[in-house]
C-alpha cells in the first residue's frame, strides 16, 4: 500500500512506516499531522486516483524532527574579468514518519 501526497510544492510517494523529509511544517516534534492533499492511493484491491485530490483521502504522520540539509555551494565566476562570487545555502526541513493511509 502506498499513496502520493502533495506538500510544500512537491509530490511524494509514501508508505506506512517510512521516514520522509519535507519542506518546513509548523508543528512540534512528536505532534501528529495529516496530509489532506492525497493525489493517489494504491491498495491490494486497486488504485484510486483523484481529480486532482481524492475525496476523503488522508495520510497521517508524526513529526520526528526539524533540521537543515547539507550546505549547497553556489559560485559565480567570470573568466578574465577578475570576478568571483561565492555563497552557500542550507534549506530547512521537517522529518515525518508516515503512520497511516486512508482513502
Amino acid at each position: 500500500m502506498y499513496a502520493v501526497i502533495f506538500t510544500g510544492g512537491k509530490q511524494y510517494r509514501v508508505k506506512p512506516g517510512e521516514l520522509l523529509k519535507v519542506e518546513t511544517l509548523v508543528a512540534e516534534a512528536g505532534q501528529e499531522i495529516q496530509f489532506d492533499k492525497v493525489l493517489m492511493v494504491q491498495t491490494d484491491s486497486g488504485t484510486k486516483i483523484g481529480k486532482p485530490y481524492l475525496e476523503g483521502g488522508k495520510v497521517t504522520a508524526t513529526v520526528t524532527a526539524h533540521g537543515r540539509h547539507p550546505k549547497v555551494k553556489i559560485m559565480k565566476f567570470r573568466r578574465r574579468k577578475h570576478h568571483m562570487k561565492q555563497a552557500g545555502h542550507r534549506q530547512n526541513f521537517t522529518e515525518v514518519k508516515i503512520t497511516g493511509i486512508s482513502a
